[in-house]
């Protein structure tokens, strides 16, 4: 079965975690390189990418924003921030109509400040807050900067207390505190009823397949496999013309640039990594510009010499 270096979209389902995921896929693909650009919690169900092989090298590269459509159950307040956790208080909901709910999700919209929930894993005093949380430690997180793009309310059920909603965010961002955050600023409680994770970092749902899919497609694999270079589309792009630049640039050295082309390209952002390709298209790595010595210094280089 033939195997190829590059991204692998899973739709992840209910119960698994990326872990899972990360495991299942190693073993299918007899694939000893393979990591997930950033995990899921076991309920929260969609896209995760999965990087493989050489891939795996060039995650941080990559677009970080994600967009996750989710139910958030007013009333109700967890020790979690969803409806899995233990129950620690109740309260009513308010009667308002949806452009009255709508007003209140400006408060969440653009950069915001948001404390992560205590069952994650960011960390604290050099342990995970979860493990902490299980230990029944008390502590409290430190606010943190997130930025949330797009936030819109597709569904307000008064009746039961279910908002739907799409958001659009930075990576960072915690859906289940926006959920308890929401429940205060209502003056009630709140929690993350359910979850599904449509984009990621670059990837769309549309593009995804199934565990269960692959162990029946064992055989087209490949097919499903988005390579490396395809996932850099958003990044500016340096092409090597001849063998002592690629030369040059497989054995670690900076490459000589005309600084014309900078001026002129304006999509070129140089404070940003660039990716460097050969004439062929093939990836040769990722690189950094250096103004001052009009010259791209190699950050990640493949196959190097």
């Amino acid at each position: 079965m033939e195997n190829k270096d590059g991204f692998l979209i899973i739709n992840k389902e209910k119960g698994c975690t990326s872990h899972d995921c990360v495991k299942k896929v190693k073993n299918l693909l007899n694939r000893k390189k393979v990591g997930h650009t950033g995990t899921l919690d076991p309920e929260v169900t969609g896209t995760l990418p999965i990087a493989i092989g050489s891939a795996t090298r060039f995650i941080q590269y990559l677009p970080q924003g994600k967009t996750y459509i989710g139910k958030i159950q007013l009333g109700i307040r967890t020790k979690t921030d969803d409806i899995y956790g233990e129950i620690i208080n109740q309260k009513g909901w308010p009667k308002i109509s949806n452009e009255k709910l709508d007003q209140y999700l400006n408060k969440f919209r653009g950069a915001i400040k948001q404390i992560p929930p205590k069952v994650s894993s960011v960390h604290f005093n050099g342990e995970r807050a979860y493990k902490k949380s299980f230990k029944n430690e008390n502590f409290e997180l430190a606010p943190r900067e997130i930025k949330i793009d797009e936030l819109i309310l597709m569904k307000w059920d008064q009746i039961n207390g279910i908002i739907e909603i799409k958001v659009k965010c930075s990576a960072g961002t915690y859906i289940r505190a926006i959920a308890r955050d929401l429940g205060w600023v209502l003056n009630s409680e709140g929690c993350l009823l359910q979850l599904k994770r449509i984009s990621a970092c670059g990837f769309d749902e549309r593009n995804s397949i199934k565990i269960s899919d692959i162990e029946k497609e064992m055989k087209n694999t490949k097919n499903f496999i988005i390579p490396t270079i395809s996932a850099l589309s958003h990044i500016s792009t340096l092409v090597l013309n001849n063998e002592e630049e690629i030369n040059f640039w497989q054995t670690g050295r900076a490459i000589k640039v005309d600084t014309n082309y900078f001026n002129e390209n304006k999509t070129f952002d140089c404070k940003k990594p660039i990716k460097v390709i050969d004439k062929e298209k093939t990836l040769l790595g990722i690189g950094f510009l250096n103004k001052e010595q009009a010259n791209i210094k190699p950050k990640l280089v493949l196959n190097a010499k």
